[in-house]
């Protein structure tokens, strides 16, 4: 157990990532405007539906809206995983789920880093979707090996980080002084730096084998390149975004506009276009870091992500080269097979929903032989959609491909390779959807004990 003094790792969560979307509105003041347009949808938005306002306060999402954010890094080996497993320990980040995006021409796999347990989501849901090079899709083996000598001569850590991450290993936990050097050393792993450690010639050769290969290789660390609110109404700051001069990617990924939003939708502005010092005298520009939004919904089973995927794949070819009032009209076309009703995605186990008992529940007496259906329809028990907490392999890689300028390879020859992931993280991946269904059982059988079942 930490020491009763210990700031909590959901403390020092809060302030991380506080800090980091600080340091990145300053480098990136696009950011900031993003920013100030999600909060004044969400706020609109909240004005203009009272039920909703109420349904988040009640369900507590309304006081994490404000400060929830997810960002994205890529890092470049094992050794650099095994360490960042290890930081996001401290804030009570573990790495949940597994995505391979070599299959959409992208040659990284990842897991996101995420708080597992309620009172942490709800406190603050920080995520940093965490991506490794997989530097054995890469064709050239003397580029290859070029990397691979590139990345085994930098560390992303301060040697003061490092000894506070094994100082909170050993002790349990860091002290208040300790957590604020925490935080400023760990802002440094996440922090642009201009000057690249290659030469110009060595950056052309990475980015023409792939441009992230070039992003992850050439600079002294995994610096942050999005960060992402979450907003309400994704549509409407999709629309507003050229007013505030912001130029949005041409269509929101993942699924269409619903009464009942289901998984994740994001979208995002262009990468920014920066200039960059190589070593020696050459000067030149790097393209990687940008600004993203996402509105996110209710947790689908196992069953609702196969209906989900089959109607994606039945979406695409009907989709390609559309603009975004076309895509979304497709997408709403058919997805209309899929529910859109929470009774009908709870009773066909499509989605996941957490149980709770409602006033009249508490005030019942003890009951038998009445099932759960029953007593939602009674009124004793409400059904809460559980809010999707990941990600969606084929958004992050379109969100990946639409900042990377086009043009590149669509497959790689490499498969998923979860164990690899794994043996590099050090510990196993958790599986989002068996988090998903422990909540949704743990809450279905409190309240029928609580009822006397």
């Amino acid at each position: 157990m930490p020491h009763p003094h210990y700031p909590s790792a959901d403390v020092i969560r809060d302030r991380f990532s506080r800090a980091m979307s600080d340091m990145y509105q300053a480098e990136v003041p696009q950011y900031g405007t993003l920013l100030e347009l999600v909060d004044q949808v969400n706020r609109e938005t909240l004005e203009r539906d009272p039920a909703l306002a109420q349904r988040l306060s009640e369900y507590d999402e309304h006081e994490r809206l404000g400060v929830e954010r997810h960002g994205a890094i890529r890092v470049g080996s094992a050794r650099e995983m095994t360490m960042l497993r290890r930081l996001f320990a401290v804030m009570g980040m573990h790495p949940v789920g597994y995505y391979d995006l070599s299959v959409a021409g992208v040659p990284v796999h990842a897991t996101a880093f995420r708080p597992i347990d309620d009172t942490a989501l709800a406190r603050n849901p920080f995520r940093l979707f965490t991506s490794l090079l997989r530097l054995e899709l890469i064709d050239d083996a003397a580029l290859r090996e070029r990397a691979a000598a590139l990345l085994a001569a930098r560390d992303i850590f301060t040697p003061a980080l490092r000894e506070l991450v094994e100082r909170f290993e050993l002790q349990g936990g860091l002290t208040e002084t300790e957590v604020e050097r925490f935080v400023t050393e760990a802002l440094e792993t996440f922090r642009w730096h201009q000057d690249a450690t290659v030469d110009l010639a060595t950056y052309e050769a990475l980015h023409a084998e792939h441009r992230l290969i070039a992003d992850v290789v050439c600079f002294r660390g995994p610096h942050i390149n999005h960060l992402t609110p979450r907003t309400l109404d994704i549509d409407e700051v999709q629309r507003r975004m050229p007013e505030v001069g912001i130029a949005p990617k041409t269509v929101i990924e993942g699924p269409p506009r619903r009464d009942c939003p289901i998984l994740l939708r994001q979208t995002s502005f262009k990468a920014l276009e920066e200039p960059i010092r190589f070593a020696g005298r050459d000067q030149g520009t790097h393209t990687a870091r940008f600004g993203e939004i996402e509105q996110r919904g209710v947790a689908l089973t196992a069953e609702g992500r196969a209906l989900y995927d089959r109607l994606l794949s039945r979406s695409r070819t009907r989709t390609q080269g559309r603009d975004n009032g076309q895509h979304q009209q497709v997408l709403a076309e058919v997805f209309a097979a899929f529910p859109d009703d929470e009774g009908e995605l709870r009773r066909r186990g499509l989605a996941f929903f957490e149980y709770r008992l409602t006033e009249a529940g508490k005030a019942a007496a003890a009951m038998a032989d009445i099932d759960l259906e029953a007593l939602i329809e009674r009124g004793l028990v409400e059904a809460r959609p559980i809010t999707y907490e990941d990600f969606l392999p084929v958004s992050a890689a379109g969100i990946f491909q639409s900042n990377l300028g086009g043009g590149e390879r669509q497959a790689y020859a490499g498969n998923a390779s979860r164990a690899t992931l794994e043996e590099a993280l050090g510990v196993p991946i958790i599986d989002e959807l068996a988090l998903y269904a422990t909540r949704e059982r743990k809450s279905r059988e409190s309240v029928l004990a609580a009822l006397g079942q």
